[in-house]
């Protein structure tokens, strides 16, 4: 017998907060050469528990495999969803409690499930740490063509150099978005959140900035 979705998940997860008494929690998805352990998720993670807010780190199948491709987009969308009902089943919230995201790809896995028309997620709100607008070198090829069946609240956290988000493409898609959409912008840091060594920053205060804004906007999210 295969190992099942819940077992898979929770040894393949890492929660952190409290199990109780959270009127939200947050679930937080690696990007495409990362893990759940990525130095984001992870400084977002504590802040939040610090907070009293829980979280759910997961590594999606290919990750779990060992395997560095990523997998097909139905398959991490799949696995965004379990991990979804994963995290609700932990805190005993539903999933309109529940803000979704991560680092780049891992988040716009939230955010694909999310505006899914066929069958939405619900969700309290969407955090996307670095969203991939275009695939590296390909600006052409948006990736925004879901915006505007997203209802719900989103932030997003991006570098001024981020060369997969430019700022100001960044926010034209965004206007695409049917719920309020707010930014936080990371001076001249890159996708990876690397800053410039001649801002004075280093990757650390940028982390801190990262988690700081991500749990200050989490907060702030009214319940439905």
């Amino acid at each position: 017998m295969g190992v099942g979705v819940s077992e898979r998940l929770v040894a393949e997860s890492k929660f952190q907060g409290p199990k109780s008494g959270a009127d939200r929690a947050v679930l937080l998805a690696h990007g495409a050469g990362a893990d759940m352990d990525a130095p984001a998720l992870t400084a977002v993670a504590d802040a939040l528990a610090d907070a009293g807010v829980p979280s759910l780190r997961f590594n999606y199948p290919y990750k779990a495999s060992g395997r560095r491709a990523p997998d097909r987009p139905l398959v991490l969308q799949a696995s965004t969803r379990d991990a979804a009902g994963e995290l609700g089943r932990r805190t005993d919230l539903p999933l309109e409690r529940l803000v979704l995201g991560g680092r780049s790809m891992g988040g716009r896995m939230c955010s694909l499930v999310v505006a899914d028309e066929a069958d939405p997620l619900g969700a309290l709100g969407l955090l996307m740490l670095g969203y991939p607008l275009h695939p590296a070198g390909k600006p052409e090829r948006r990736r925004d063509q879901h915006f505007s069946s997203i209802e719900c609240r989103i932030l997003f956290v991006s570098g001024t150099r981020d060369a997969l988000a430019p700022k100001e493409s960044l926010e034209q898609a965004a206007r695409l978005i049917t719920g309020p959409a707010d930014f936080h912008w990371l001076e001249t840091a890159d996708h990876g959140f690397r800053p410039l060594k001649s801002s004075g920053l280093t990757v650390d205060a940028v982390l801190w900035e990262v988690a700081e804004a991500s749990v200050k906007w989490v907060q702030g999210l009214a319940t439905r």
